[in-house]
């Protein structure tokens, strides 16, 4: 490991070993029916990585694993589960349990938000997020962290935002979900990654899936097709994580505008520029 000094003792910060993704691991992908989960299992499958695939959609997913095992000739595997419900991650684990299977690398992927003003949307769809967003992510790290430990796993990658890196007006409780995404996998980063596996936030900005209609279907129509491809950022997400980086934003323009300019403006001016693109593109 390289480290700084911090009075006599050595912090761990950044991995001297490269984490390679090898042919054969197992990796569990949230979400996997669509977007970036969707690119994430097409870019291991083709890396001969075998697959466990959890989301809503069984259709989807069991066209998903029959085209990747036929095309890879990997294992895949479905769980159908809705991960914005109470109890689903142990839901998940229990089954991986009883199958006998080995989770070597886990994706949370799995969430949503809303754009609008705070009042727009009731509780109950806050709750949903914050559940599956959050709650449903922490426990499913902290079920298949111990596995991942003792067997020497690859690691999790938690999927945030760029709104992990700034305050959003107009999406305020999904990019706070997303903030607690960051400071939650670089706290296991920095408790865990002298242990073996690896820790990493992917923070994407804009990329082009369903997630703007999810959001708000009116601004979605305003903003058009816009945004990185899901399997480019997916590619970015993979070279970071065998990098041993503890997070990545995709894109150039993505990192300058959410990790360098609130460096260098008062953080009102930060909610006074984010606020203002929000407000536009929702019509507010």
């Amino acid at each position: 490991m390289k480290g700084v000094a911090c009075g006599a003792e050595k912090v761990h910060l950044v991995s001297e070993v490269i984490m390679k993704l090898q042919k054969g691991k197992r990796a569990l992908v949230t979400g996997a029916s669509s977007g970036i989960g969707l690119a994430f299992a097409e870019a291991l499958a083709s890396r001969g990585l075998n697959l466990l695939l959890a989301a809503r959609s069984g259709d989807k997913l069991n066209e998903l694993a029959k085209r990747l095992s036929a095309e890879h000739k990997i294992q895949a595997d479905v769980l159908v589960v809705d991960l914005g419900q109470v109890g689903a991650a142990k839901k998940v684990y229990d089954s991986v349990q009883a199958k006998g299977w080995t989770v070597d690398l886990l994706i949370n992927n799995a969430g949503f938000g809303k754009w609008g003003e705070f009042l727009d949307f009731d509780q109950a769809t806050y709750s949903q997020m914050i559940q599956l967003n959050i709650n449903t992510l922490v426990e499913l790290c902290h079920n298949f962290l111990p596995s991942l430990l003792k067997n020497q796993g690859l690691g999790i990658i938690n999927v945030g935002s760029t709104g992990s890196l700034l305050p959003v007006p107009y999406a305020g409780v999904y990019a706070a979900t997303k903030a607690f995404v960051l400071s939650f996998t670089d706290a296991l980063y920095g408790e865990y990654a002298s242990k073996g596996p690896h820790f990493m936030t992917l923070c994407p900005g804009g990329t082009a899936t369903q997630f703007a209609e999810v959001a708000n279907a009116e601004a979605a129509k305003r903003r058009g097709p816009s945004g990185s491809s899901p399997a480019a950022v997916v590619a970015d997400a993979l070279r970071a994580f065998e990098a041993g980086k503890p997070y990545e934003v995709t894109t150039h323009d993505n990192y300058f505008t959410t990790a360098l300019l609130p460096r260098f403006l008062s953080r009102k001016a930060v909610i006074g520029i984010v606020g203002k693109v929000f407000r536009k593109l929702t019509g507010k």
